[in-house]
This record gives C-alpha cells, sequence and structure tokens, in this order.
C-alpha cells in the first residue's frame, strides 16, 4: 500500500466507528492505497478530524457582530428559552443620622423578557468518488466544504444578532420591538441628515448629540465607549479633514472624545444591507445606521447556547455527511438606554 502523509494523526472514535460500521471503507480496498478496510477508516477518520479542527478555527472578520458584540453561551443547549431583565437604574442616596431606620432605597426596576432559543443547522460531506480522488492524490479533504458549512451558519448568527428574525421573534440590536431609544438626525445647511452632505462641524454635532442625548436621558449613568458606522458613514470620517486644518474628523473624535474608545465599520449598517438594517433598503431609498453602544457584557450580549458544533460523521448511502449545529437566542439587552441608534447617516 502506498503511504501517505496526513496532517493529523488523531481521529475522533465516533467518526471512526460510523466509517467502520458502513459499507464506504470496504468499497475503497484494493485501489493501491488500502489494504483492509480498517486501514481506509483510520485514514478517513484522521482526515475528517483535520477538515472539523480546521472550521472551527476559522474566523469571519466581515461578521462584525461576531467580534463587536459581547458573547455569551451562559444558557444551557437544552433550554427552548431564557428570561432575563432589562434594568433602568432607580433611586437615590440621602444623608443619614446616627440610628437612621429609613434608609431610601437605591434599586433597579427590571422588565421581565423571555427569549426563545432556536437551533441553526446545515451539513457538508464527501462522496466515496471524493475519498478516491483524495487518497489517488495523497492530498487532504478539501476543508473549504466545512469553512462554507461554518460560513452558512456564522452568517445567519450575525444577522440575527444585528436584526433579529421576524419569523421566530429572535431579537437583534437593531429589533425594532426593543426598547433602545432612537436619535433623531438633524438636518444639515443642506437640508440632509446624511454626512456626505455635511460639514465636518456639523458631523462633530451629531456624534455629540447622541452622547448628550445618552447623558441626559440616563442622568449621567450611561456613558457609551463605542460608535458602529456604516461603511459609508466611516469613510467620512476617514477622509473629512476639520476646516483649516491636516486632522482628520476621526482623529478629531479619536483624540478629543476620551469616552469613545472604539470607532468601528459596519457594512452591516449601510442603507442596502436589508439582511441586517430594518432600515435598509434595494437602491437608493434605504437609511444607513449608527449604533453608539457600552460594550460591556452587563450592558447586552449575544447569547448563543451552543455555539458552532459539528457531530460524528454520519454515512448516506455512498457519502459521508457531517452535521453541524448552533443555537442561538439573539441579543439579550440588559440596560437598553446604554445604546442608542442614529437613523439616516447615509
Amino acid at each position: 500500500m502506498a503511504k501517505i502523509k496526513q496532517k493529523s494523526m488523531r481521529y475522533d472514535q465516533n467518526d471512526y466507528e460510523a466509517l467502520s460500521a458502513s459499507n464506504i471503507p470496504k468499497s475503497l480496498v484494493g485501489t493501491k492505497h488500502f489494504d483492509s478496510a480498517e486501514d481506509a477508516s483510520v485514514f478517513f477518520a484522521r482526515e475528517l478530524d483535520y477538515v472539523k479542527s480546521q472550521a472551527y478555527d476559522v474566523e469571519y472578520p466581515e461578521l462584525t457582530a461576531l467580534t463587536l458584540f459581547p458573547m455569551s453561551s451562559e444558557v444551557d443547549p437544552g433550554a427552548e428559552t431564557v428570561t432575563y431583565y432589562s434594568y433602568d437604574k432607580t433611586g437615590m442616596a440621602k444623608i443619614i443620622s446616627n440610628y437612621a431606620t429609613d434608609l431610601p432605597r437605591a434599586d433597579v426596576k427590571g422588565k421581565p423578557t423571555t427569549a426563545i432559543i432556536k437551533s441553526l443547522g446545515d451539513s457538508y460531506g464527501y462522496s466515496i468518488q471524493e475519498m478516491r480522488a483524495s487518497a489517488m492524490a495523497g492530498k487532504s479533504l478539501d476543508t473549504r466544504k466545512a469553512e462554507s458549512a461554518r460560513y452558512q451558519i456564522d452568517y445567519l448568527n450575525n444577522k440575527i444578532a444585528w436584526n433579529g428574525d421576524e419569523e421566530t421573534g429572535l431579537r437583534g440590536v437593531l429589533s425594532k420591538d426593543t426598547d433602545v431609544p432612537l436619535y433623531v438626525l438633524p438636518n444639515g445647511a443642506k437640508g440632509s441628515t446624511k454626512w456626505s452632505e455635511k460639514d465636518a462641524d456639523e458631523i462633530l454635532a451629531d456624534i455629540n448629540g447622541m452622547l448628550k442625548q445618552m447623558a441626559r436621558t440616563t442622568k449621567k449613568v450611561e456613558k457609551a465607549d463605542t460608535l458602529a458606522l456604516p461603511s459609508e458613514a466611516y469613510l467620512e470620517l476617514q477622509g473629512r479633514r476639520i476646516e483649516g486644518t491636516d486632522t482628520t474628523v476621526l482623529s478629531y473624535i479619536q483624540k478629543n472624545l476620551k469616552d469613545i474608545q472604539n470607532i468601528v465599520s459596519c457594512p452591516e449598517l449601510d442603507p442596502d444591507s436589508v439582511d441586517t438594517n430594518p432600515y435598509a433598503k434595494e437602491g437608493e431609498d434605504g437609511q444607513g445606521v449608527m449604533l453608539l453602544f457600552k460594550n460591556d457584557p452587563r450592558k447586552l450580549t449575544v447569547e448563543n447556547p451552543l455555539p458552532f458544533m459539528q457531530y460524528p460523521v454520519q454515512t448516506q448511502g455512498l457519502e459521508m455527511v457531517v452535521p453541524c449545529e448552533a443555537r442561538t437566542a439573539g441579543v439579550l439587552i440588559y440596560f437598553p438606554m446604554s445604546l442608542l441608534i442614529g437613523v439616516g447617516v447615509c
């Protein structure tokens, strides 16, 4: 038998047993590469170990919600719902005497909210001919199938984190049935809310206006540290200069607005990103959205009780198939006033 160098010498016992119980390894005996069905089972169990590891390791930075927002897997994967509380800080302290018994309550008002948990799933597989070709060429199975399966689940997770899913009731950060407040962008001198038609001072006034509204409505309790922008609006900050200087608006914000530690370009907020932006539309009638928020797991989390998981291989006819699953509750927003949405920035 010709020796084939493999990238992984480990294998999942469940994969090995599933392959051994099928007729696929037996059909590969006598193809110059395998002396027995056991050799073939071990070989392809190792191949699957390598393929799966590549899918677990890959990251997709363009899916910004999965890296921008705090992630959590605290809820048990077996749960069908999760109940959490949305809070609004209330109460006050006062000067008391040594023997005071009438201490005021500094408390929080909590509104219970129940979020449904849903499974996301897909699969990938390899035909017996693909397995023969892999053995003949001495190359590993194509990892792009596993990476594609991972991407499709992450893409859906990202979509839900931004915009929720109306059909199932999953909520996202921008879902219109949350208590996150909206900021009304004023028109600039040219009669538009779009930053492309505003000067640097008007753009800065919009950002300061959002900061002031959050401070006013929360009595300065909530202080945002992150500004997420549509890609077009981010480019305006990056390219627009303060009049009479070489300083860009982006540099000015980073230097002078100390509370905002992170300014992020998010294509999901673009005016034509209909999957992730509920204010978007195809064509030129959509509205880009900016999101000012406190990036803190005490304020909000993307709740994924079961992160992306690949199950042991299943054999179906002349193919071996790997089922994939994740479970999500969407975004849980504990302090809605720690976020602020501005619509119409582009």
